[in-house]
């Protein structure tokens, strides 16, 4: 089969990863793709938003099935376009990816049908917003309501902080057209976890929990990233837990999207913070993490063709899904400056001597090749994830294949996994 992968990330990379080992698959291409997927795919040069191209480039390319990886494009409605044009694809119609692109949506969903999240109030104005702040106190969260790739949210713990994030995003417009309604809601505490689950809009199947570290630096601090890292298993979602969000809050977000008409088929993620044994929704994403795929799909044992196909044909309940008892851990690698400003272009060394080796996958993001030589195109640039029996051995595995790569500014954090080492008491 011919299988097609839209975008051009870490992800990505990691999708055409797995899809390469499927017996079912025989040709994979990747729009745009990167470097590392070019030595799995081919790459063509159609941008993920591109719709119309990538609809008629799967129509001449006999294109069997469609994975999309990043969230613009399913915000954009490119599977109602493909299946319009008898195309299979994977993933959530556009009505249901309001989920994610509009924090608005999601927040009404959740309290209109009850599922647990932060008390929240939405604004067009800023003056109001400001207001708001005022009267509701700190520490307080400040969300643009649109796709901000992952950088549209400021935990603001001082009033001038959070005054400073409206009007940045409402006033000055950082965001473009994602900041003109914001959502303001109460600050949660506790530890945060990454729920993936596959669903068909009638059965819904959980992944093993992750951890994404989204700051910029050691210990939490900086500015909101894409994310600098992530592992598999999350110890804080223990299997009791799992159950509960599972009842109370995957089950419930699809029944309440069935409710409002709307059919959720693909991969459900929820952004979780768990406090005192008790899980509440921080955001929904309605497509596969970044890093979080880079730790969730190498523990998956069954054949993703095999899950997607049963999703799309609704029988998700005919298929059961394995996973290797294995602990996986991605640090990436990014460009120094990012998520600000970075230079791109860099020259990067070691990615060969470690990756495929010792449970070590290199993944790909911003990257390219210019004159024969890997070189940096973006702010994440690289995640290399670890396979291990226990979490000290992969922390460990994946630090010493981090210290083998190198580029010209890189940054990377060096506390991904520890809170799995408090949590199970290593000493």
């Amino acid at each position: 089969m011919k299988v097609l992968v839209v975008g051009s990330g870490g992800r990505e990379h990691t999708l055409v990863w797995k899809l390469a080992q499927s017996k079912r698959v025989d040709e994979i291409f990747v729009a745009p793709g990167n470097a590392g997927t070019s030595k799995l795919a081919k790459n063509v040069e159609i941008e993920s938003t591109d719709i119309t191209s990538l609809v008629n480039f799967a129509k001449e390319e006999a294109i069997d099935l469609t994975f999309v990886g990043p969230e613009a494009p399913l915000v954009a409605g490119i599977v109602d376009v493909f299946e319009e044009a008898g195309l299979k694809i994977f993933g959530p119609v556009q009505k249901a990816a309001q989920l994610e692109g509009s924090k608005v949506f999601a927040k009404n969903l959740m309290w209109k049908y009850g599922i647990p999240t932060a008390k929240y109030e939405t604004f067009t104005d800023a003056d109001k917003a400001i207001n708001y702040i005022k009267q509701e106190g700190t520490p307080i969260v400040v969300k643009v309501e649109g796709l901000a790739a992952g950088k549209g949210v400021i935990v603001a713990e001082t009033e001038a902080e959070a005054i400073e994030a409206v009007k940045m995003m409402m006033n000055d417009k950082k965001f473009g057209k994602a900041g003109e309604r914001i959502v303001i809601e109460e600050f949660l505490s506790g530890e945060e976890a990454s729920i993936l689950a596959f669903t068909d809009g009638k059965t819904i199947v959980p992944m093993i929990p992750s951890q994404d570290h989204k700051a910029v630096y050691d210990e939490d601090l900086g500015p909101n990233t894409g994310g600098m890292g992530a592992y598999a298993p999350a110890p804080v979602v223990t299997d009791a837990l799992l159950d509960k969000i599972n009842e109370e809050i995957l089950i419930p977000t699809i029944e309440s999207l069935k409710k409002e008409g709307i059919k959720y088929k693909g991969v459900l993620y929820a952004g979780l913070m768990i406090a005192d044994g008790e899980a509440k929704v921080l955001e929904y994403n309605v497509r596969f993490g970044d890093p979080e795929a880079q730790v969730v799909l190498p523990l998956l044992k069954t054949d993703l063709v095999e899950i997607a196909e049963a999703i799309i044909a609704e029988r998700l309940n005919e298929i059961k899904i394995k996973w290797l008892n294995k602990k996986a851990l991605c640090v990436i690698m990014a460009s120094g400056g990012y998520p600000l400003k970075y230079e791109k272009g860099k020259e990067i060394s070691g990615v060969d001597d470690v990756d495929g080796r010792e449970g070590i996958t290199v993944f790909q993001a911003g990257t390219e090749l210019k004159d024969g030589k890997l070189v940096t195109a973006g702010g994440r640039v690289l995640g290399v994830t670890a396979l291990g029996e226990d979490f000290r051995e992969t922390i460990n595995k994946a630090y010493r294949a981090v210290e083998k790569i190198d580029f010209a500014g890189v940054h990377y954090r060096t506390d991904i996994g520890q809170r799995a080492l408090k949590r199970i008491n290593y000493k």
